[in-house]
């Protein structure tokens, strides 16, 4: 057995377990105001799946906002907000969300290497309190000669890192500018002390509180021993395959989007062995995904045609809905036994042989040679191929191509929310409703993939970790995947899971700080 040693010269203010977008808005709060912080990430690369994102933060009313001159506030975010999520989540965890999140822009843009955009993205949902072109803010792209050394230490684009993709990093933007902004901020504090392949193995508890955790590095097993606080923003638990079938119960949990070998469900596992209360977890960020022939998925964005299809040949939902609501729709449809899994994505040749996707980009070869794309002369034969009933499948594209020269969807009113037409490419009465005519026609694999979980610890508005009594636990806090998200069942807009990540590591070190 590998002993732990005692390091009384490596204790510590504030640990910090995770690299993601929460992570790191925890650690350089503490670092920035005085604390010295430690920051352990179990793999090589620093920023988990926040790397891999578009980044958008969905933070109503704050300062960048303004610059852009959105009309937006707390107020209006909060009616959104509110509107959609309801009861399922407390009233004040949603208050402390929607209200800090302008103060948290602020104190993040007192230092000049984070620096925050607006830039359009619709918000998913109609509901009083909506802005039409979304109150998304952005992290500024940061360039490769900016970050110097720093780049080779940031998780790549998922392109890059599960598919081996090479990949221009010349200019970092989306995800990967954000955790190479914190990078920055948080060298320039001198208070950070940043560790890879340093695994959390427990926390230690002392007399009813949190007061560091074992973890193993590449000196061995270790207790690092944290003054303040222990902030837990390591993800969710969709890379344990036991975990995702007790509590989804669907096949395939290596259809996250999430990076291999992380967010494997170790904060979760500390957390209830800590006597925390858990909440949400049958729940996901939930996405379409493409399987790729390494058996892996990837977050599935941006339908520009096409349609998509369940095991009976028939359309099921608005393709062009947003990807957590499509992917609901999918998780609801296979419980009716009507297959959902896998979904075919069906399109014409009219895209050059490219699937009419924003994202991802397959390989066509690559693809047919696994099987995960098939290619027919007429809809009657690729019906064959994909195993659906040829006379439903055409019945559903004849249906499809006559909503598309009347330009309305009456099954689904695809096209009819500004979200559909944000991606859309077509040129006839509506641009979401590509004909499916020109042949020879193509089928894509879709599977239900997630962008994380959302069940986690349950936490009160400063991010303390709750107990079954309902109890703060001293010492502990959680944020991020490793909480129970504050959106409950529903993705209001884009943005939404960095955001609250983002303010409850904040509020987390705000509480410690006040302590």
């Amino acid at each position: 057995m590998t002993s732990v040693q005692e390091h009384p010269a490596e204790s510590t203010d504030v640990i910090v377990v995770g690299s993601g977008g929460a992570a790191l808005a925890a650690a350089y709060t503490a670092a920035a105001n005085g604390l010295r912080t430690i920051v352990l990430e179990k793999t090589e690369y620093f920023g988990g799946t926040s790397a891999y994102s578009g980044s958008g933060i969905w933070l109503p009313g704050n300062q960048a906002q303004r610059r852009a001159g959105v009309p937006d506030s707390v107020e209006l975010g909060t009616e959104y907000f509110t509107a959609l999520v309801g009861d399922r989540t407390p009233a004040e965890l949603q208050r402390a969300y929607l209200s800090t999140g302008p103060e948290l822009v602020e104190f993040l843009e007192r230092d000049p290497a984070l620096r925050f955009q607006y830039m359009p993205f619709p918000d998913y949902f109609e509901a009083p309190g909506r802005i039409e072109n979304g109150r998304d803010i952005f992290p500024v792209p940061v360039s490769a000669a900016e970050l110097g050394d720093r780049l080779a230490r940031i998780r790549p684009v998922i392109a890059l890192d599960q598919h081996g993709i090479e990949q221009d990093r010349e200019t970092l933007t989306g995800g990967q500018a954000l955790i190479g902004r914190f990078l920055l901020a948080l060298d320039k504090t001198g208070n950070a002390d940043l560790r890879t392949g340093t695994r959390m193995r427990s926390l230690i508890i002392e007399n009813g509180r949190v007061t560091g955790v074992v973890a193993d590095g590449p000196a061995g097993t270790v207790r690092l021993r944290a003054g303040r606080g222990v902030v837990l923003a390591a993800g969710g638990f969709e890379r344990d395959h036991e975990s995702r079938a007790r509590h989804h119960g669907l096949p395939g949990g290596g259809w996250t989007s999430t990076a291999t070998g992380t967010n494997t469900g170790d904060a979760l596992a500390a957390l209830r062995a800590a006597g925390a209360s858990v909440d949400l977890m049958d729940e996901a960020w939930w996405c379409p995904a493409t399987l790729f022939p390494n058996g892996r998925a990837e977050f599935t964005l941006g339908l520009r045609g096409g349609i998509f299809v369940n095991s009976a040949g028939e359309r099921f939902a608005n393709e062009s809905l947003p990807y957590d609501r499509m992917g609901h729709e999918i998780r609801r449809g296979h419980a009716t036994g009507v297959s959902h899994l896998p979904v075919w994505f069906v399109f014409d040749d009219r895209f050059d042989n490219v699937p009419a996707l924003c994202e991802p980009r397959p390989d066509p070869a690559a693809f047919r040679e696994a099987g995960l794309w098939r290619t027919a002369g007429t809809v009657a034969d690729l019906a064959e191929l994909i195993g659906v009933p040829a006379e439903a499948l055409q019945r559903t594209v004849d249906r499809f191509n006559g909503f598309a020269a009347g330009g309305t969807d009456s099954d689904f009113r695809r096209g009819e929310d500004p979200f559909d037409r944000f991606f859309a490419a077509g040129d006839g009465p509506n641009p979401c409703l590509v004909p499916i005519d020109r042949g020879p026609f193509h089928a894509v694999q879709i599977v239900l993939g997630d962008l994380g979980t959302k069940g986690g610890a349950r936490i009160d508005p400063d991010a303390r970790v709750l107990d079954e009594s309902g109890d703060p636990i001293p010492g502990l806090y959680a944020a991020g995947n490793s909480a129970a998200s504050v959106a409950g069942h529903v993705y209001p807009g884009p943005g939404v899971p960095l955001g609250s990540g983002m303010v409850f590591g904040y509020r987390a070190v705000r509480h410690i700080l006040a302590g």
